[in-house]
Parts: structure tokens; sequence; C-alpha cells
């Protein structure tokens, strides 16, 4: 592990807004996280205020708060991810406090602390690091598509989504999980700045990377890791979807990174595509398999985002998309994922 860390959500610990603190608060290999900044929910735990299961992680008003607890952290985390990427005034005074009480931060948003010349002198005054890890590699690093896919044996899974923020890293990891406690060799491509921040080894940053390069970095990450590895299955974290308007979330994950097949992750408990009416309306479940069955890749199963749903409202829909779409359906948090694992294995039987 990296050290000790804080997070950083500032109101937002409850929304989906926090995206990036809750899958560290799930779990990391890269940090331990010691407590979250929440200046709404604090006085409770993390994990109660996420999704109603304790973890022992503190939810704390202050940074000032924090410090009086005795308890020591070397990082803030910024955790959480906003429209633009941008950094909020009010999260901006409580960086410069971490930094002047002696805590490197790490950030995953598109605007970048580095260049600010304000903290870049805290940060070196108080010698601590500004982490930006979205900040773009340079082109000459980057690789191009060429094909190399070809070579790779093991079935390539990723997790796609109806819509952004529904849970596709958390189920791919939770799918990596259980094909390690059933005796596989697995692991998880990540493609976003949360994959990093847990700690897994292969990947890159999907949404600062050049497009040119996209292709061939996702190619890149699952070909190295297979080289590296021979594993049994490739789980590939997916991106937005590949219909919201908002982003790219593309048919690369299809096309250029050899799918195998798709674990579709939904939310049928949001109407439109980001919860907000003006983005429009999600399209039928039936035509997003279609069209990923149009790009020559079968769903294996779809899993629940079930926010929002009763536990009565979430069985229900479980129940009746069984029913239409023919496909295994199940409640990662709830059911867990390991059935679908058997699924996968039989792509190659």
């Amino acid at each position: 592990m990296d050290g000790k860390a804080i997070l950083l959500t500032q109101g937002k610990l409850d929304s989906h807004d926090a995206k990036t603190a809750h899958g560290l608060l799930r779990g990391t290999d890269r940090y331990q996280v010691v407590g979250v900044i929440d200046n709404s929910h604090y006085g409770r735990d993390a994990g109660e205020v996420m999704d109603g299961k304790f973890r022992d992680i503190p939810v704390y008003k202050t940074l000032q708060d924090f410090s009086s607890s005795g308890v020591t952290a070397d990082y803030l985390v910024i955790g959480i991810a906003t429209k633009g990427g941008y950094i909020p005034d009010t999260m901006r005074e409580v960086i410069k406090e971490a930094l002047e009480r002696g805590l490197s931060v790490v950030n995953g948003l598109h605007e970048f602390l580095g260049d600010d010349p304000e903290l870049n002198l805290l940060a070196d005054k108080h010698q601590v690091k500004l982490i930006d890890i979205r900040k773009p590699r340079l082109k000459f690093q980057l690789k191009f598509w060429d094909g190399s896919i070809a070579e790779v044996k093991s079935p390539i899974i990723p997790v796609m989504g109806t819509d952004c923020a529904v849970g596709k890293r958390t189920t791919a990891r939770m799918l990596v999980q259980a094909a390690r406690e059933l005796g596989l060799k697995s692991d998880m491509i990540f493609t976003g700045q949360t994959g990093w921040l847990q700690g897994f080894k292969y990947g890159f940053i999907f949404d600062s990377t050049y497009n040119d390069f996209v292709a061939g970095e996702l190619e890149n990450a699952i070909v190295t890791y297979y080289r590296d590895a021979s594993p049994d299955i490739i789980f590939v974290e997916g991106q937005a979807s590949l219909r919201n308007p908002t982003g790219p979330g593309g048919a690369e994950f299809l096309v250029s990174g050899g799918a195998d097949g798709v674990v579709l992750q939904h939310a049928p408990g949001r109407k439109y595509f980001g919860d907000e009416e003006k983005l429009g309306l999600i399209p039928p479940l039936a035509t997003e398999i279609e069209l990923i069955r149009m790009y020559g890749v079968e769903t294996l199963a779809i899993t629940l985002n079930t926010m929002g749903l009763t536990e009565t409202e979430a069985d229900r829909f479980q129940h009746e998309i069984a029913q239409q779409h023919g496909l295994p359906v199940f409640q990662p948090l709830k059911d867990g994922v390991h059935q679908i694992i058997p699924l996968i294995q039989k792509l190659n039987a």
C-alpha cells in the first residue's frame, strides 16, 4: 500500500457523484482508508451513509476534526467526480489546508492541481505532493492499435453499462474476486481514475487519453496483462455507455478490445441518462442488448444497480428482466456474481 488516506466528498457522500469515494470504501489495495471529510454526513460511518453497511470508517466534518481524532493520514484523496471535472472552490480551501497539514493530495479530476501556482508553492513548502492521476501521458508514450489483441486466448469480458455511474467498476471488481475465489487467475483492466486508486496494475485512463490512441492503449493493457500472467479470464472496466450523449463509452471495448462476451450493468430505477431529463430517455434494455450483438458480441448476463429501489421493487425488476430477455440477471450487492463465472468459462469449452 502507498499509505493511509482520507477521502474528501464535501456533502456528496450519499450521491453517485461520490463514485470515486464509493469505490475506495468498497476496497482498495493502494490505500488504507481511515476516514471521510463530508460536511453533511459527519458523525456517521461512511459505509452506512453509502449503502447501509457498517465499515468502521468515520465521517468527519472538517480536517481539523479529523486531526483532533488522533488518526493520521498520508494522503487526501478527492472522492467526487464533478461535471466537467472542475475542482469546486469549497474543496480548494480544504486542499490548501491539507497541504498545510502535511498531506499529499490525490486528484482524479480533469482540472490539475499541478497547474495551480499557489498549490504548488504550498506543496513545496510542506514537502508533500500534488498527484494528478488524469494528467495525459506524452504522445510518444502511447500505443496505436496493431492487432496484437488476436494473440489473447483468455476470455475478454468488458462490463458495459446502459448509463454512466451505474456501478460497472464495482461489478467488474466483484467478478475478479469471484473468479479468484474459484481458483482462477483473473484481473480487471482499469479504464478510469478509481480503478487506478484501487490499485489495479494494468490499464489506462480512458477519458484523458488522446482519442487516436484509445484503441491502442486498451489493446496494449489487455495484451500486456495476458503476456505477463496468462490469466484465465480478463475483465475490462467499461466507461459511460454506448448511447449516453454526454461522453464516450465506446465501441472500442467491444471491437478494439476483442470482447468475447459482455456483462451489462443496468439501473432499472433510472429513467433518464444521468438522471437528467434534458439528456433524454435511456433506451429500452432490449435495444442495448441488440446493439451490442450488432457489434458481434453477446450479452452473457445482466447485473442490476438497484439504487433508489425498495428490495421488493428490485426483486420484481430482476424477475421481469430475466423473463423478458431470457438472460440470467443478478443484483451484485445482494446476490454476488459467482454464478456468472461458469457462463464465461463455457466460452472456451
